[in-house]
Protein backbone atom coordinates (compact mmCIF):
# COMPACT_ATOMS: atom_id res chain seq x y z
CA UNK A 1 0.00 0.00 0.00
CA UNK A 2 1.03 3.86 -0.53
CA UNK A 3 2.66 5.66 2.83
CA UNK A 4 -0.39 7.73 2.56
CA UNK A 5 -2.81 5.21 3.82
CA UNK A 6 -1.13 5.39 7.37
CA UNK A 7 -1.63 9.00 7.56
CA UNK A 8 -5.21 8.66 6.34
CA UNK A 9 -5.70 6.28 9.16
CA UNK A 10 -4.69 8.08 11.60
CA UNK A 11 -6.88 10.79 10.40
CA UNK A 12 -9.99 8.96 10.93
CA UNK A 13 -8.63 6.69 14.03
CA UNK A 14 -7.11 9.63 16.71
CA UNK A 15 -8.54 13.19 14.54
CA UNK A 16 -7.80 15.62 17.89
CA UNK A 17 -4.90 13.73 19.00
CA UNK A 18 -1.73 15.37 18.98
CA UNK A 19 0.73 14.08 15.97
CA UNK A 20 3.48 16.97 15.89
CA UNK A 21 4.81 19.09 18.16
CA UNK A 22 7.48 21.91 16.78
CA UNK A 23 9.18 23.58 19.44
CA UNK A 24 11.73 26.57 19.36
CA UNK A 25 13.75 27.23 22.05
CA UNK A 26 14.89 30.50 21.07
CA UNK A 27 12.07 31.23 18.95
CA UNK A 28 14.12 33.13 16.13
CA UNK A 29 11.94 31.49 13.20
CA UNK A 30 8.79 32.97 14.50
CA UNK A 31 8.37 35.58 12.03
CA UNK A 32 4.65 35.79 10.89
CA UNK A 33 1.13 35.85 12.21
CA UNK A 34 0.71 32.97 9.50
CA UNK A 35 2.32 30.54 11.51
CA UNK A 36 -0.57 31.24 13.82
CA UNK A 37 -3.39 30.79 11.42
CA UNK A 38 -1.50 26.94 10.76
CA UNK A 39 -1.41 25.84 14.15
CA UNK A 40 -1.88 26.67 17.69
CA UNK A 41 1.10 28.87 18.94
CA UNK A 42 2.46 29.05 22.50
CA UNK A 43 5.10 31.55 23.69
CA UNK A 44 7.91 31.13 26.56
CA UNK A 45 8.49 33.95 28.01
CA UNK A 46 12.48 33.02 27.40
CA UNK A 47 11.62 33.99 23.54
CA UNK A 48 10.99 30.32 22.13
CA UNK A 49 7.82 28.99 21.14
CA UNK A 50 5.63 25.77 20.65
CA UNK A 51 3.04 24.98 17.94
CA UNK A 52 1.08 20.90 17.81
CA UNK A 53 -1.16 19.67 15.22
CA UNK A 54 -3.69 17.21 15.27
CA UNK A 55 -3.76 14.11 12.87
CA UNK A 56 -7.16 15.10 11.32
CA UNK A 57 -4.87 19.13 10.78
CA UNK A 58 -2.35 16.93 9.02
CA UNK A 59 -4.51 15.28 6.75
CA UNK A 60 -6.09 18.05 5.69
CA UNK A 61 -2.95 20.48 4.95
CA UNK A 62 -1.43 17.48 3.36
CA UNK A 63 -4.80 17.32 1.10
CA UNK A 64 -4.73 21.03 0.79
CA UNK A 65 -1.23 20.95 -0.83
CA UNK A 66 -2.07 18.46 -3.19
CA UNK A 67 -5.10 20.06 -4.18
CA UNK A 68 -3.06 23.12 -4.95
CA UNK A 69 0.02 21.13 -6.94
CA UNK A 70 -2.97 19.74 -9.31
CA UNK A 71 -4.72 22.97 -9.37
CA UNK A 72 -1.16 24.27 -10.85
CA UNK A 73 -0.75 21.37 -13.31
CA UNK A 74 1.53 19.30 -10.48
CA UNK A 75 0.53 15.56 -10.60
CA UNK A 76 1.28 11.93 -11.22
CA UNK A 77 4.95 11.93 -12.18
CA UNK A 78 6.30 15.48 -11.02
CA UNK A 79 8.71 16.37 -8.80
CA UNK A 80 8.87 18.98 -5.73
CA UNK A 81 11.59 19.76 -4.12
CA UNK A 82 11.59 20.90 -0.54
CA UNK A 83 14.21 22.98 0.84
CA UNK A 84 12.80 23.93 4.31
CA UNK A 85 14.26 23.62 7.94
CA UNK A 86 12.12 20.94 10.29
CA UNK A 87 9.50 22.37 10.93
CA UNK A 88 5.38 21.80 11.24
CA UNK A 89 4.77 22.26 7.86
CA UNK A 90 7.79 20.28 6.77
CA UNK A 91 5.54 16.53 6.80
CA UNK A 92 2.32 17.95 5.29
CA UNK A 93 4.02 19.59 1.99
CA UNK A 94 5.80 16.00 2.04
CA UNK A 95 2.91 13.82 2.70
CA UNK A 96 0.61 16.40 -0.13
CA UNK A 97 2.95 15.84 -2.57
CA UNK A 98 2.46 11.85 -2.31
CA UNK A 99 -0.94 12.70 -2.79
CA UNK A 100 -0.82 14.21 -5.79
CA UNK A 101 0.99 11.49 -7.57
CA UNK A 102 4.20 13.53 -7.51
CA UNK A 103 7.87 12.68 -6.08
CA UNK A 104 8.74 14.16 -3.10
CA UNK A 105 12.34 15.70 -3.71
CA UNK A 106 13.64 16.94 -0.14
CA UNK A 107 16.95 18.82 -0.23
CA UNK A 108 19.86 19.28 2.01
CA UNK A 109 19.63 22.70 3.90
CA UNK A 110 23.42 22.93 3.50
CA UNK A 111 23.35 23.25 -0.14
CA UNK A 112 24.56 26.44 -1.75
CA UNK A 113 22.75 28.20 -4.11
CA UNK A 114 24.67 26.02 -6.99
CA UNK A 115 24.50 22.64 -5.66
CA UNK A 116 20.53 23.44 -5.12
CA UNK A 117 20.78 24.56 -8.79
CA UNK A 118 22.12 21.38 -9.70
CA UNK A 119 19.72 19.33 -7.55
CA UNK A 120 16.68 21.03 -9.16
CA UNK A 121 17.96 20.26 -12.82
CA UNK A 122 19.03 16.21 -12.25
CA UNK A 123 15.97 15.71 -10.04
CA UNK A 124 13.77 17.20 -12.89
CA UNK A 125 11.74 18.67 -10.18
CA UNK A 126 9.12 21.33 -11.38
CA UNK A 127 8.20 23.67 -8.70
CA UNK A 128 10.10 24.62 -5.27
CA UNK A 129 8.46 25.05 -1.54
CA UNK A 130 11.86 27.04 -0.17
CA UNK A 131 11.93 28.66 3.41
CA UNK A 132 13.01 31.94 4.22
CA UNK A 133 16.17 30.57 5.74
CA UNK A 134 16.93 30.02 1.87
CA UNK A 135 15.75 33.14 0.09
CA UNK A 136 19.13 34.97 -0.26
CA UNK A 137 20.07 31.24 -2.31
CA UNK A 138 17.03 30.82 -4.16
CA UNK A 139 16.98 34.08 -5.43
CA UNK A 140 20.60 33.66 -6.68
CA UNK A 141 19.53 31.09 -9.33
CA UNK A 142 15.61 31.89 -9.71
CA UNK A 143 16.28 32.77 -13.33
CA UNK A 144 18.82 29.87 -14.32
CA UNK A 145 16.24 26.76 -13.25
CA UNK A 146 13.99 26.88 -16.28
CA UNK A 147 11.70 23.89 -14.98
CA UNK A 148 11.11 25.44 -12.46
CA UNK A 149 7.32 26.92 -12.88
CA UNK A 150 6.49 27.36 -9.39
CA UNK A 151 8.54 29.04 -6.40
CA UNK A 152 6.39 28.58 -2.85
CA UNK A 153 7.37 30.18 -0.08
CA UNK A 154 6.60 28.91 3.55
CA UNK A 155 7.30 32.24 5.90
CA UNK A 156 6.00 35.68 6.76
CA UNK A 157 7.29 38.79 4.03
CA UNK A 158 6.93 36.46 1.12
CA UNK A 159 9.81 37.54 -1.53
CA UNK A 160 7.70 39.35 -4.73
CA UNK A 161 9.35 36.79 -6.85
CA UNK A 162 7.34 33.74 -4.94
CA UNK A 163 4.38 33.02 -4.12
CA UNK A 164 3.25 32.56 -0.22
CA UNK A 165 2.28 29.14 0.46
CA UNK A 166 0.06 30.06 3.28
CA UNK A 167 -2.15 32.56 1.15
CA UNK A 168 -2.22 29.33 -1.48
CA UNK A 169 -3.73 26.25 0.73
CA UNK A 170 -6.10 28.62 1.92
CA UNK A 171 -8.32 28.60 -1.08
CA UNK A 172 -7.57 24.46 -1.08
CA UNK A 173 -10.26 21.89 -0.24
CA UNK A 174 -9.58 19.92 2.94
CA UNK A 175 -10.52 16.69 0.89
CA UNK A 176 -8.50 14.59 -0.81
CA UNK A 177 -8.37 14.53 -4.91
CA UNK A 178 -10.30 11.21 -6.12
CA UNK A 179 -8.52 11.76 -8.78
CA UNK A 180 -5.45 10.10 -7.71
CA UNK A 181 -4.95 6.93 -6.73
CA UNK A 182 -1.85 5.54 -5.82
CA UNK A 183 -0.13 1.70 -5.28
CA UNK A 184 2.79 0.55 -3.74
CA UNK A 185 4.41 0.53 -7.52
CA UNK A 186 4.10 4.57 -8.05
CA UNK A 187 7.39 6.49 -7.74
CA UNK A 188 7.15 8.38 -4.59
CA UNK A 189 10.32 10.28 -3.64
CA UNK A 190 14.22 11.28 -4.95
CA UNK A 191 16.71 11.47 -2.06
CA UNK A 192 20.29 12.89 -2.64
CA UNK A 193 23.58 11.02 -1.71
CA UNK A 194 25.41 12.99 0.98
CA UNK A 195 27.54 14.00 -1.99
CA UNK A 196 30.88 12.92 -0.16
CA UNK A 197 32.33 11.57 -3.32
CA UNK A 198 31.56 14.56 -5.15
CA UNK A 199 28.04 15.94 -6.77
CA UNK A 200 25.28 14.01 -4.99
CA UNK A 201 23.41 11.59 -6.56
CA UNK A 202 19.46 11.30 -6.85
CA UNK A 203 18.68 7.73 -5.64
CA UNK A 204 14.92 6.87 -6.88
CA UNK A 205 12.16 5.00 -4.44
CA UNK A 206 9.05 3.89 -4.67
CA UNK A 207 5.51 3.98 -2.14
CA UNK A 208 6.79 0.43 -1.33
CA UNK A 209 10.47 1.28 -0.01
CA UNK A 210 8.63 3.72 1.79
CA UNK A 211 5.86 2.11 3.29
CA UNK A 212 8.40 -1.25 4.27
CA UNK A 213 10.72 1.67 5.90
CA UNK A 214 7.94 2.36 8.27
CA UNK A 215 6.72 -1.17 9.06
CA UNK A 216 10.86 -2.27 9.55
CA UNK A 217 10.87 0.69 12.19
CA UNK A 218 7.58 -0.34 13.84
CA UNK A 219 9.15 -3.39 13.86
CA UNK A 220 12.14 -2.85 15.67
CA UNK A 221 11.41 -0.19 18.33
CA UNK A 222 7.73 -1.42 18.91
CA UNK A 223 6.20 1.98 19.00
CA UNK A 224 3.05 1.77 20.56
CA UNK A 225 0.33 4.39 20.49
CA UNK A 226 1.27 6.08 23.63
CA UNK A 227 4.92 6.41 22.75
CA UNK A 228 6.54 9.93 22.02
CA UNK A 229 9.26 9.91 19.11
CA UNK A 230 11.68 13.27 19.93
CA UNK A 231 13.47 14.18 16.60
CA UNK A 232 15.92 16.28 16.29
CA UNK A 233 18.37 15.48 13.12
CA UNK A 234 16.91 17.13 9.69
CA UNK A 235 13.93 15.83 7.96
CA UNK A 236 15.20 15.81 4.51
CA UNK A 237 17.35 12.77 5.78
CA UNK A 238 16.38 8.96 5.30
CA UNK A 239 17.62 8.66 9.06
CA UNK A 240 15.28 11.34 10.56
CA UNK A 241 11.99 10.38 8.07
CA UNK A 242 12.37 6.79 8.49
CA UNK A 243 12.33 6.75 12.63
CA UNK A 244 9.49 9.09 12.57
CA UNK A 245 7.75 6.86 10.24
CA UNK A 246 7.35 4.34 13.12
CA UNK A 247 5.50 7.18 15.09
CA UNK A 248 3.33 6.98 11.42
CA UNK A 249 2.23 3.60 11.85
CA UNK A 250 1.67 3.29 15.42
CA UNK A 251 -0.51 6.66 15.55
CA UNK A 252 1.69 8.29 18.42
CA UNK A 253 3.13 11.72 18.75
CA UNK A 254 6.51 13.04 17.78
CA UNK A 255 8.25 15.88 18.51
CA UNK A 256 10.36 18.19 15.85
CA UNK A 257 13.20 20.42 18.30
CA UNK A 258 14.48 22.66 16.49
CA UNK A 259 18.03 23.57 18.50
CA UNK A 260 20.14 21.08 20.14
CA UNK A 261 22.16 21.45 23.17
CA UNK A 262 21.83 19.26 26.45
CA UNK A 263 19.30 21.14 28.07
CA UNK A 264 17.27 22.05 25.39
CA UNK A 265 16.80 18.19 24.89
CA UNK A 266 16.34 17.41 28.28
CA UNK A 267 14.03 19.81 28.69
CA UNK A 268 11.79 18.69 25.72
CA UNK A 269 11.95 14.87 26.93
CA UNK A 270 10.61 16.21 30.04
CA UNK A 271 7.91 18.57 29.70
CA UNK A 272 6.48 16.27 26.22
CA UNK A 273 6.94 12.92 28.18
CA UNK A 274 8.94 11.59 25.23
CA UNK A 275 9.78 8.04 25.44
CA UNK A 276 11.73 7.58 21.93
CA UNK A 277 15.02 9.74 21.48
CA UNK A 278 17.07 9.39 18.49
CA UNK A 279 20.86 10.97 18.71
CA UNK A 280 23.78 11.25 17.42
CA UNK A 281 27.27 10.50 18.93
CA UNK A 282 27.97 14.14 19.03
CA UNK A 283 24.83 14.88 21.19
CA UNK A 284 24.94 11.87 23.32
CA UNK A 285 28.65 12.67 24.28
CA UNK A 286 27.61 16.42 24.53
CA UNK A 287 25.22 15.00 27.50
CA UNK A 288 27.35 12.84 29.38
CA UNK A 289 30.08 16.27 28.92
CA UNK A 290 27.34 18.26 30.75
CA UNK A 291 26.12 15.62 33.59
CA UNK A 292 29.91 15.02 34.39
CA UNK A 293 30.53 19.15 34.26
CA UNK A 294 27.69 19.99 36.35
CA UNK A 295 26.09 22.08 34.20
CA UNK A 296 23.08 19.34 33.61
CA UNK A 297 21.69 17.46 36.89
CA UNK A 298 19.45 14.74 36.07
CA UNK A 299 17.31 14.98 38.90
CA UNK A 300 15.78 18.45 37.54
CA UNK A 301 14.63 16.53 34.51
CA UNK A 302 11.29 13.50 34.97
CA UNK A 303 13.04 11.42 32.59
CA UNK A 304 11.44 7.65 34.60
CA UNK A 305 9.37 7.48 30.80
CA UNK A 306 11.94 7.56 28.46
CA UNK A 307 12.54 3.69 27.42
CA UNK A 308 14.55 3.78 24.30
CA UNK A 309 17.77 5.71 23.53
CA UNK A 310 19.15 4.67 19.60
CA UNK A 311 21.88 5.84 18.37
CA UNK A 312 22.91 5.97 14.15
CA UNK A 313 24.36 7.44 11.45
CA UNK A 314 27.91 6.79 12.38
CA UNK A 315 30.03 3.82 13.91
CA UNK A 316 28.95 3.95 17.99
CA UNK A 317 32.02 3.52 20.05
CA UNK A 318 31.69 1.17 22.94
CA UNK A 319 32.80 2.92 25.51
CA UNK A 320 30.20 5.16 24.89
CA UNK A 321 27.40 3.07 25.23
CA UNK A 322 29.07 1.73 28.45
CA UNK A 323 29.44 5.47 29.74
CA UNK A 324 25.52 6.34 28.55
CA UNK A 325 24.49 3.17 30.70
CA UNK A 326 26.19 4.25 33.79
CA UNK A 327 24.12 7.66 34.00
CA UNK A 328 20.75 5.60 32.26
CA UNK A 329 21.21 2.16 33.28
CA UNK A 330 17.37 1.61 32.61
CA UNK A 331 17.41 2.37 28.90
CA UNK A 332 17.38 0.16 26.15
CA UNK A 333 19.63 0.56 23.53
CA UNK A 334 19.99 0.43 19.62
CA UNK A 335 21.62 0.85 16.88
CA UNK A 336 20.44 0.87 13.19
CA UNK A 337 22.56 0.53 10.40
CA UNK A 338 21.34 1.80 6.55
CA UNK A 339 21.87 3.97 3.34
CA UNK A 340 19.72 6.34 1.73
CA UNK A 341 20.20 3.96 -1.36
CA UNK A 342 18.23 1.19 1.04
CA UNK A 343 15.52 3.86 2.25
CA UNK A 344 17.59 4.91 5.16
CA UNK A 345 17.74 2.75 8.53
CA UNK A 346 17.02 -0.67 9.52
CA UNK A 347 18.44 -3.13 7.00
CA UNK A 348 20.77 -4.04 9.31
CA UNK A 349 19.67 -3.79 13.05
CA UNK A 350 21.52 -4.43 16.69
CA UNK A 351 17.85 -5.09 18.29
CA UNK A 352 17.61 -3.85 22.40
CA UNK A 353 18.18 -7.59 23.11
CA UNK A 354 21.55 -7.69 21.95
CA UNK A 355 23.63 -4.81 24.03
CA UNK A 356 26.09 -7.32 24.54
CA UNK A 357 27.20 -7.19 21.43
CA UNK A 358 27.58 -3.03 20.76
CA UNK A 359 30.08 -1.71 18.55
CA UNK A 360 28.60 -4.33 15.92
CA UNK A 361 25.61 -3.26 13.53
CA UNK A 362 23.57 -6.42 14.23
CA UNK A 363 22.14 -8.87 11.78
CA UNK A 364 19.69 -7.97 8.85
CA UNK A 365 16.44 -6.30 9.33
CA UNK A 366 13.05 -7.33 9.24
CA UNK A 367 12.47 -8.13 5.72
CA UNK A 368 16.35 -7.92 4.87
CA UNK A 369 18.62 -10.14 3.42
CA UNK A 370 22.21 -9.69 4.27
CA UNK A 371 25.92 -11.22 2.76
CA UNK A 372 29.33 -10.21 3.01
CA UNK A 373 30.95 -10.48 -0.36
CA UNK A 374 34.16 -10.47 -2.00
CA UNK A 375 35.11 -8.98 -5.59
CA UNK A 376 33.90 -11.65 -7.12
CA UNK A 377 30.47 -11.42 -5.20
CA UNK A 378 31.08 -14.91 -3.47
CA UNK A 379 29.78 -15.21 -0.21
CA UNK A 380 33.39 -14.72 2.46
CA UNK A 381 33.74 -16.72 5.23
CA UNK A 382 33.20 -15.82 9.03
CA UNK A 383 35.79 -13.82 10.47
CA UNK A 384 36.94 -12.24 6.86
CA UNK A 385 36.38 -8.97 5.78
CA UNK A 386 34.42 -8.18 2.84
CA UNK A 387 31.80 -5.97 1.13
CA UNK A 388 28.80 -5.44 2.99
CA UNK A 389 25.49 -6.62 0.33
CA UNK A 390 21.58 -6.04 1.18
CA UNK A 391 18.65 -6.88 -0.44
CA UNK A 392 14.89 -6.66 0.80
CA UNK A 393 11.77 -4.60 -0.45
CA UNK A 394 13.61 -0.97 0.31
CA UNK A 395 16.35 -1.54 -2.17
CA UNK A 396 16.10 1.79 -4.77
CA UNK A 397 14.63 2.00 -7.91
CA UNK A 398 17.87 3.63 -9.32
CA UNK A 399 20.06 6.63 -9.87
CA UNK A 400 17.93 8.83 -10.77
CA UNK A 401 19.62 9.40 -14.63
CA UNK A 402 22.19 7.67 -14.06
CA UNK A 403 22.25 3.82 -15.52
CA UNK A 404 25.97 2.84 -14.90
CA UNK A 405 26.38 4.30 -11.40
CA UNK A 406 23.24 2.30 -11.11
CA UNK A 407 24.82 -0.70 -12.45
CA UNK A 408 27.69 -0.36 -10.46
CA UNK A 409 26.17 -1.17 -6.81
CA UNK A 410 23.04 -2.84 -8.34
CA UNK A 411 23.56 -6.91 -8.65
CA UNK A 412 20.48 -8.30 -9.45
CA UNK A 413 18.41 -7.81 -6.50
CA UNK A 414 21.41 -7.17 -3.75
CA UNK A 415 22.57 -3.70 -2.97
CA UNK A 416 26.88 -3.07 -2.45
CA UNK A 417 26.82 -0.77 -0.19
CA UNK A 418 31.05 -0.01 -0.41
CA UNK A 419 31.08 -0.90 3.22
CA UNK A 420 33.59 -2.83 4.79
CA UNK A 421 32.25 -5.84 7.30
CA UNK A 422 32.90 -8.75 8.77
CA UNK A 423 30.24 -11.36 10.41
CA UNK A 424 31.50 -12.97 13.76
CA UNK A 425 30.56 -16.75 14.91
CA UNK A 426 27.55 -15.42 16.10
CA UNK A 427 26.06 -13.91 13.19
CA UNK A 428 26.32 -10.75 14.07
CA UNK A 429 27.77 -8.05 11.77
CA UNK A 430 30.48 -5.45 12.61
CA UNK A 431 31.36 -2.16 9.99
CA UNK A 432 34.71 -2.35 9.61
CA UNK A 433 35.11 0.98 7.14
CA UNK A 434 34.03 2.53 4.25
CA UNK A 435 35.89 0.88 1.46
CA UNK A 436 36.99 4.18 0.05
CA UNK A 437 38.28 4.88 3.35
CA UNK A 438 40.80 2.10 3.88
CA UNK A 439 44.19 3.33 4.02
CA UNK A 440 47.05 0.79 2.54
CA UNK A 441 50.25 1.54 4.50
CA UNK A 442 53.30 -0.73 3.24
CA UNK A 443 50.96 -3.08 1.66
CA UNK A 444 48.75 -3.49 5.38
CA UNK A 445 44.92 -2.41 5.02
CA UNK A 446 44.53 -0.09 8.19
CA UNK A 447 40.47 0.06 8.86
CA UNK A 448 40.16 3.88 10.90
CA UNK A 449 36.80 3.07 11.96
CA UNK A 450 38.86 0.75 14.40
CA UNK A 451 41.37 3.34 15.34
CA UNK A 452 38.76 5.55 15.97
CA UNK A 453 37.22 3.24 18.65
CA UNK A 454 39.88 3.34 19.85
CA UNK A 455 40.78 6.41 20.18
CA UNK A 456 37.75 7.64 21.74
CA UNK A 457 38.39 6.01 24.83
CA UNK A 458 40.75 8.36 25.97
CA UNK A 459 38.94 10.64 28.82
CA UNK A 460 40.51 13.72 26.73
CA UNK A 461 39.60 12.59 23.53
CA UNK A 462 35.64 14.39 22.09
CA UNK A 463 36.33 13.05 18.26
CA UNK A 464 38.24 11.95 16.25
CA UNK A 465 38.78 10.73 12.26
CA UNK A 466 41.83 9.14 10.86
CA UNK A 467 42.75 9.77 7.38
CA UNK A 468 45.40 8.39 5.35
CA UNK A 469 48.38 10.97 4.35
CA UNK A 470 51.01 10.56 1.61
CA UNK A 471 54.33 8.76 2.67
CA UNK A 472 56.82 8.13 0.41
CA UNK A 473 58.42 4.89 1.38
CA UNK A 474 55.13 3.18 3.07
CA UNK A 475 52.37 4.62 0.09
CA UNK A 476 49.76 6.25 3.25
CA UNK A 477 49.90 6.48 6.41
CA UNK A 478 47.59 7.17 9.24
CA UNK A 479 47.02 10.78 10.48
CA UNK A 480 44.60 11.03 13.13
CA UNK A 481 42.71 14.36 13.31
CA UNK A 482 41.73 14.62 17.12
CA UNK A 483 39.40 17.45 18.78
CA UNK A 484 39.57 17.11 22.82
CA UNK A 485 37.05 18.21 25.24
CA UNK A 486 36.61 21.46 26.38
CA UNK A 487 39.01 22.74 29.01
CA UNK A 488 41.11 19.08 28.36
CA UNK A 489 44.80 19.09 28.21
CA UNK A 490 46.61 16.30 26.30
CA UNK A 491 49.52 16.19 24.49
CA UNK A 492 50.82 14.39 21.18
CA UNK A 493 52.90 12.22 23.24
CA UNK A 494 49.78 11.62 25.68
CA UNK A 495 48.14 10.29 22.50
CA UNK A 496 50.85 8.03 21.21
CA UNK A 497 51.47 6.48 25.00
CA UNK A 498 47.82 5.91 25.15
CA UNK A 499 48.03 4.15 21.42
CA UNK A 500 50.54 1.75 22.98
CA UNK A 501 47.82 0.02 23.24
CA UNK A 502 47.55 -1.19 19.80
CA UNK A 503 49.40 -3.25 17.43
CA UNK A 504 51.95 -1.44 16.06
CA UNK A 505 51.30 -0.95 12.69
CA UNK A 506 47.94 0.40 13.44
CA UNK A 507 49.11 3.49 15.66
CA UNK A 508 48.57 6.62 14.22
CA UNK A 509 51.89 8.16 12.34
CA UNK A 510 50.39 11.57 12.92
CA UNK A 511 48.25 13.40 15.71
CA UNK A 512 46.69 16.59 14.58
CA UNK A 513 44.72 18.62 16.97
CA UNK A 514 41.83 20.24 15.13
CA UNK A 515 38.04 20.75 14.70
CA UNK A 516 36.36 17.26 13.59
CA UNK A 517 33.85 18.32 11.14
CA UNK A 518 30.20 16.67 10.80
CA UNK A 519 27.44 17.18 8.42
CA UNK A 520 24.32 17.90 9.71
CA UNK A 521 23.77 13.83 10.01
CA UNK A 522 26.69 13.06 11.92
CA UNK A 523 28.94 11.75 9.74
CA UNK A 524 32.35 12.89 10.07
CA UNK A 525 32.82 15.29 6.82
CA UNK A 526 36.50 13.22 5.63
CA UNK A 527 36.72 14.88 2.31
CA UNK A 528 37.00 17.94 3.67
CA UNK A 529 39.80 16.84 5.98
CA UNK A 530 41.93 14.78 3.39
CA UNK A 531 41.85 18.45 1.11
CA UNK A 532 42.71 20.45 4.31
CA UNK A 533 45.66 17.97 4.88
CA UNK A 534 46.84 16.82 1.87
CA UNK A 535 45.77 13.24 1.53
CA UNK A 536 46.24 10.68 -0.81
CA UNK A 537 42.83 10.39 -2.18
CA UNK A 538 41.26 7.07 -3.17
CA UNK A 539 40.48 7.11 -7.09
CA UNK A 540 38.64 4.12 -8.08
CA UNK A 541 37.84 2.74 -4.52
CA UNK A 542 34.74 4.54 -4.28
CA UNK A 543 31.74 2.80 -5.01
CA UNK A 544 28.93 5.75 -5.12
CA UNK A 545 26.92 4.69 -2.23
CA UNK A 546 26.76 7.09 0.62
CA UNK A 547 26.42 5.87 4.17
CA UNK A 548 23.53 7.56 6.23
CA UNK A 549 22.84 5.52 9.56
CA UNK A 550 24.84 2.67 11.59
Amino acid sequence: MPITSFLERNAQQFPDEVALVEINPDGDNLRSDNWKEFALVEMDPAGGYRREMSWAEFDRRANQFANLLLANGIGRGDKVAILLMNCLEWLPIYFGTLKAGALAVPLNYRYTADEIKYCLDLADASLLVFGREFTTRVEAIKDDIPNIKKLFYVGGHCPLWAQSYYELISYCSPNRSRSIELSEDDDAAIYFSSGTTGFPKAILHKHRSLTHSALCEQNHHGQTHDDCFLCMPPLYHTGAKMHWFGSLVSGSKAVLLRGISPKWIMQCIDRERCTIVWLLVPWAQDILDAIERGDLHLEDYQLAQWRLMHIGAQPVPPSLIKRWKSYFPQHQYDTNYGLSESIGPGCVHLGVENIHKVGAIGKAGYGWQCRIVDHDLNDVASGTVGELAVKGPGVMTCYYKNPEATAEVLKGDWLLTGDMAMQDEDGFIWLVDRAKDVIITGGENLYPVQIEDFLRAHPAIKDVAVIGRPHKRLGEIAAAIIELKPGAVCTEEDINEFCLGLPRYKRPREIIFDHVPRNPTGKIEKPKLRQKYGSVGLVGRESGVELNEK
